[in-house]
């Protein structure tokens, strides 16, 4: 497949720079697989598409709050530093900004929260590509990022976040991603009250989001490109529960990307799904036949994105791009912030 099908041309304007409130008032475009018909709503009233018996899966990863601001030691040079993964107790593989940072490169971290008692150093310890190091801090500082770092938002939000919450799902639980899975922003807990009272069920997977996931195809050849891998947990009572709805009829509902990633990484011959626990290197693209996932809800996604290949292999990348530009024609709002897709 070549890498411009998944392009296409967004007006700057529409690229959600603040989140809407309440959280389900987000406009919900609904598209049917089957007839390419679409449907314009509001968030809340996914529950009119919804059946009892259905599963909803969602991601229940945690944000980190993994922008850090440093100086070099003793130079006072200023350096941002994006935690990505943790790889032990004491060592990040990281995106850092700022010249000259090389092996033996030593900072002091700023915290974010003034006169906070927390005083951080840490040593680049390899280089890697496209910018990254692995740093190796003085002590973990796990419990030491909510004072200081800060939320890492998409580099296309451009606004200051006033309550860093509203980069968190409800849902949010387990710390260590870099992003958030946005898809899962909607859902209120007035809702899912609603929905369980409909008959539809829960469950959750952890998958831990990398900022790979913003980072457009480069290479001619969609299959070309090497995908990032991404920690992945499916649970043995997830799995159950998937087992359970499948028993009864009920389709299996997707909340975003990441839940989709983390259902097909688990998922096995014939339907199927076997818990999991390690890392996904799991690239859908358009021809992938879907072992787990029955209906997907998902955000607008950026051109020449892995994100934009799964959900149009999901859907027919033509009918979702149809829909794309019947959602520009509407003003919808796009990225992390921005409007939902139902996809039936």
């Amino acid at each position: 497949m070549k890498t411009f099908e998944l392009d296409y041309n967004l007006p700057a304007e529409l690229i959600a720079q603040t989140p809407i409130e309440p959280r389900d008032a987000a406009r919900l475009l609904v598209l049917d697989r089957a007839t390419g018909a679409l449907a314009h709503r509001r968030f809340r009233d996914v529950a009119e598409f919804l059946r009892p018996g259905d599963l909803l899966v969602f991601n229940e990863t945690r944000v980190l709050n993994a922008r850090l601001q440093a100086v070099k030691i003793p130079t006072g040079g200023r350096v941002e530093v994006l935690l990505l993964k943790r790889c032990d107790g004491q060592t990040w593989e990281a995106l850092v900004g700022g010249s000259g940072v090389r092996v033996g490169t030593r900072m002091r971290i700023l915290p974010a929260v003034e006169s906070a008692p927390v005083d951080a150093t840490a040593e680049v310890v390899a280089e890697l590509e496209r910018g990254r190091r692995v740093l190796r801090f003085d002590r973990p500082i796990d419990d030491q990022l909510d004072v200081l770092g800060g939320v890492p938002l998409p580099p296309y939000i451009h606004q200051s976040l006033r309550d860093p919450e509203r980069y968190q799902t409800i849902f949010a639980r387990v710390p260590g991603s870099a992003a958030a899975p946005t898809a899962g922003l909607h859902f209120t807990p007035d809702l899912m009250q609603a929905l369980r009272e409909q008959g539809v069920g829960a469950a959750f997977v952890d998958l831990r989001v990398g900022l790979d996931t913003f980072r457009p195809i480069e290479v001619d050849e969609v299959e070309q490109h090497r995908i990032h891998t991404e920690r992945c947990r499916v649970s043995a009572d997830t799995v159950e529960r998937i087992d359970q709805a499948r028993r009864t009829g009920g389709r299996i509902v997707a909340v975003g990307t990441t839940a989709v990633r983390a259902l097909e990484t688990a998922g096995q011959a014939e339907g199927r799904v076997a818990p999991f626990d390690g890392d996904t290197g799991l690239f859908i693209t358009p021809g992938y036949r879907f072992r787990v996932v029955d209906v997907m809800i998902t955000n607008f996604h950026l051109p020449r994105s892995t994100l934009l290949a799964l959900v149009g292999a999901f859907a027919g990348l033509e009918q979702v791009l149809a829909a794309y530009r019947a959602a520009m024609v509407e003003r919808y709002r796009f990225y992390s912030f921005g409007d939902a897709m139902l996809i039936l």
